[in-house]
């Protein structure tokens, strides 16, 4: 982890990617997208669904072939790294992992430290380390004899930043690590991965949820129709009229001088409203014309 961490003393970008298209099944999924990833800062990748968030984010990782633009690992062309040299500057999360049977906590994260293990050769002790220091940081050391099948949602998504940290790669990539996680599980996560910029990686996330990514990341970049049409700190790239424009919603972003976090949107139109109000008003007819004085319906 602290060889990690030590990555933050250059001034040179953990990733830079411009002009990045990808094309799948002959039709263009993400269009001449741009973004810049720092050591020690987290970029949060946000936008509405089929935007070409993920995709975008999995090309730039090397896992999804781009058909344009320049993909630049710490100055080196993605192209021009080996998979294992690739593997030793990043590690990525996926959105759904495979959860196979009969692995424990602590095999799992065994298997994301096998980029520094030889074949056929058993972890050494500085392996053994980075297992042990890849599980307490993610607070699954309690899980560890336990079966990935049993765990719940959040539990999983905690064990497989941990097999991503065991990779003592300087940079992290996750995939809407806290898509189908209830408050709680939201909230460990979102701990976690901001305290791993604190700590000098470099992190770099999908997200859906605005606020979440207003209270985390240190810029967001903005995608829509596979193209990034902004960039920059939250609150300044967050504004009402982008919300419109990309989302279609009127909403706004607050943030409070304690990092809380809301996203105020206005659910109903204008228009929607005297249906409610009407159907509010039908329902309190039909109580009073089943109501019996002393009795409440």
């Amino acid at each position: 982890m602290e060889a990690a961490a030590s990555e933050t003393a250059t001034a040179q970008p953990a990733l830079s990617a411009r002009g990045v298209t990808v094309a799948m099944g002959g039709q263009t999924i993400v269009h001449e997208a741009d973004l810049t990833l720092a050591h020690g800062r987290l970029l949060a990748v946000v936008g509405p669904n089929g935007a070409g968030k993920s995709t975008l984010v999995r090309a730039v990782s090397g896992i999804q072939r781009s058909s344009a633009g320049g993909i630049f690992w710490n100055g080196a062309r993605l192209s021009s790294l080996k998979g294992r040299e690739l593997a030793l500057m990043r590690a990525f999360v996926p959105q759904r992992a495979l959860v196979p049977g009969g692995v424990t906590v602590r095999d799992a994260v065994t298997i994301g430290r096998s980029v520094h293990i030889r074949p056929w050769q058993r972890p050494g002790s500085g392996d053994r380390l980075a297992i042990e220091t890849a599980i307490d940081r993610t607070g699954v050391a309690a899980l560890a004899d336990r079966q990935l099948t049993t765990l719940s949602g959040g539990e999983l998504q905690r064990v497989q930043i941990a097999v991503a940290l065991a990779q003592d790669a300087p940079v992290l990539i996750a995939d809407e690590p806290t898509s189908q996680l209830d408050l709680g599980a939201t909230v460990a996560v979102a701990k976690l991965l901001r305290g791993l910029a604190d700590d000098g990686f470099a992190v770099l996330v999908v997200v859906h949820d605005l606020s979440l990514a207003a209270a985390v990341a240190d810029e967001v970049v903005v995608m829509s129709d596979g193209r990034t049409v902004a960039c920059g700190t939250p609150p300044a790239t967050l504004t009402r009229d982008l919300l419109s424009e990309v989302w279609g919603v009127q909403a706004s972003l607050e943030v409070t001088d304690d990092e809380r976090t809301a996203l105020s949107v206005a659910w109903l139109d204008g228009e929607d409203r005297p249906v409610r109000a009407a159907r509010d008003q039908e329902i309190d007819n039909d109580r009073n014309a089943y109501s019996v004085p002393g009795w409440e319906v």
